[in-house]
């Protein structure tokens, strides 16, 4: 490659590795601004159906992906459920479907038990 060819590879890789670095920022201004509520829906989980921090974020993010709502917004729904806001009743029978097959889980015996 020629010293101009080289120069002008190098100016591109450059940008593209800027542009990836803002996209980055970006995503990490995002997940800073909505984990606050995302934890919060998960202690409300945690407390209402006796789940640990794990099972919480797994009902989320189950509920979030049959629904079809980003996980924000159904953490935002469910906050605001505490306060007396209903959730749409599809997103309820979501969340009761994914705690309740949580729960069979948990009292399926295991393949070591007899």
């Amino acid at each position: 490659m020629s010293g101009d060819a080289t120069e002008t590879v190098d100016i591109v890789d450059a940008a593209d590795a800027e542009q990836s670095l803002r996209v980055e920022v970006l995503q990490l201004k995002r997940a800073m601004e909505t984990r606050p509520v995302i934890d919060l829906a998960r202690g409300v989980l945690m407390a209402s159906f006796g789940l640990n921090p794990e099972e919480a974020w797994s009902v989320l993010v189950t509920v979030s992906q049959k629904a079809n709502i980003k996980l924000f917004h159904l953490a935002e729904g469910t906050v605001a459920a505490v306060t007396g806001e209903p959730l749409p009743e599809p997103l309820r029978q979501h969340l009761s479907a994914a705690v309740a097959d949580l729960a069979a889980l948990r009292s399926a015996p295991r393949e070591s038990e007899p």
